[in-house]
């Protein structure tokens, strides 16, 4: 067997390993070090110092110097070369910031201060408690960046309010768990942290290019939404005066000052630092969290125990993203080393492909793949495939990040893994079914794919903003 071949077998190991249900991290760092100890094997470096033992040599230390044989080998020096790289990385100090931010706004009860202000606010509208539970996601989601917590914290409170005002169940469902999936989207998304990394496009290019196709998916949302109101009113009915009670212009706004604005300058305050240059991303990072911990604070809602599972939940996730990424880069230098990557990029194009249709490969091969695995999975681990052949088919890759970050909204929302739908179905009522969540999850996939058309045929909504801050 070839070398090539041996990296191509190296893949679907893993891939085969992940649909039994193998920890993705691990199953890299294994598959990565075993193949890596082929890939490096020296018979002479592996046996030179067992060859120098004397002959009367006891037999702990032949065994202590077979061993010492046995480490010989390059990948071990690559594991820990490529942990330090991923330990020492700017890009990702901010992953844990962010995190932190996020934990501490959830706990600080502004959230379902924000949707009852915005459901009263929204009355009048069509499907105005749907329209006000996006606004609140996509809010929230900024804040956060954590689909989980989105989706759960949303589940929890927008999801029953919906159901007792006589909404459809799948149309709540829908609006749920796709308004929760808009944080891997929009800025600050810990998605495009990792793909900064992975790629080495800038970051605050990659938050400033994401911004409006951000706010345009959001409001292909709300279209849809209002238009399924007004075509169908049975979905959404009008809410009535004590469902939704009429307050006073002047209470509002109050209402509006002390629930929607201390969490819109704070983000505000988080991305216009990394937008403007006043701040790197990690120094805006801690500056979030502290402003999430003054939030906290401000509203009463600060405790040493919410403070400790806030933590807690920060290196959790930090750690699974490290982990990855240590494994990831392991893989795929073993991967790279056996050929691999040449041989697809020989692949690809011998298929003679034009850039429009590498584009359309490399995005249904991205969507198939959020089918089974999780966002970070695929942008660690596949995404990085793809990166040498953007060149070939001179393909920007913060264009192919925007797309990609769009793509992945579905790989939250399409079976079988679609973790919206689970984490929406395991705090929703038992008689909420799964199907239910995934026919409600449908029209937002559709949505996605129409939001990857306009940004493909309006580029300047990726290139408008960062051109206009920064310059070509």
């Amino acid at each position: 067997m070839s070398d090539p071949q041996t990296a191509l077998l190296m893949l679907g190991i893993f891939i085969f390993l992940v649909f039994l249900g193998f920890p993705i991290a691990f199953t890299l760092m294994a598959l990565g070090i075993g193949f890596g100890y082929y890939a490096y094997f020296s018979p002479g470096r592996q046996w030179r110092a067992y060859e120098r033992l004397e002959e009367d040599a006891g037999l702990w230390e032949q065994w202590s110097t077979w061993f010492e044989g046995f480490l010989n080998n390059r990948i071990f020096d690559l594991f820990v070369n490529q942990t330090y790289t991923v330990m020492s990385n700017e890009v990702l100090t901010a992953v844990p910031l962010f995190l932190f931010m996020g934990y501490i706004v959830e706990r600080a009860n502004i959230v379902d201060r924000l949707f009852g202000t915005l459901n009263i606010a929204a009355r009048s509208l069509p499907g105005s408690m749907g329209i006000a539970a996006l606004v609140t996601c996509a809010l929230f989601a900024t804040a956060t960046g954590i689909v989980g917590a989105v989706v759960t914290l949303m589940g929890l409170l927008a999801f029953p309010q919906m159901l007792k005002a006589r909404y459809n169940v799948s149309f709540a469902s829908g609006i749920i768990c796709a308004g929760g999936t808009l944080g891997i989207l929009i800025p600050p998304s810990i998605m495009l942290i990792v793909y900064a990394a992975a790629s080495g496009v800038s970051i605050v290019r990659l938050y400033a290019a994401a911004m409006l196709p951000g706010l345009v998916l959001v409001g292909l949302y709300i279209f849809y939404v209002v238009g399924r109101a007004i075509l169908q009113p049975t979905v959404a009915p009008r809410p009535t005066r004590e469902e939704v009670p009429d307050i006073p212009i002047g209470r509002l706004s109050l209402m509006m000052l002390t629930s929607f604005l201390p969490l819109a300058l704070l983000i505000l305050s988080v991305l216009g630092s990394i937008l403007f240059g006043l701040a790197t991303p990690t120094e805006a990072a801690a500056l979030g969290a502290l402003g999430g911990i003054v939030l906290a604070v401000a509203y009463r809602a600060m405790t040493f125990q919410r403070l400790r599972e806030s933590v807690y939940l920060t290196v959790r996730t930090t750690a699974m993203v490290c982990w990855l990424f240590v494994g990831s880069y392991i893989f795929s230098a073993v991967f790279s080393y056996l050929g691999g990557e040449k041989l697809i990029a020989e692949f690809v194009q011998s298929l003679d492909l034009s850039p429009l249709q590498f584009l359309l490969l490399a995005q249904l091969i991205i969507f198939l793949l959020g089918w089974p695995l999780e966002w970070s999975e695929i942008i660690i681990i596949f995404v990085p495939i793809f990166l040498p052949l953007l060149s070939i088919f001179d393909v920007d890759p913060l264009f192919f990040g925007i797309l990609v970050a769009l793509n992945l909204q579905t790989s939250f929302l399409t079976p079988p893994m679609a973790m919206s739908a689970y984490y929406l179905k395991g705090i929703a009522p038992p008689q909420v079914q799964l199907t239910q969540i995934f026919a409600g999850v449908m029209p937002y996939v559709l949505m996605v794919f129409i939001s990857m058309a306009l940004v493909y045929n309006f580029p300047n909504l990726v290139y408008g903003l960062p051109e206009m801050i920064y310059g070509r």
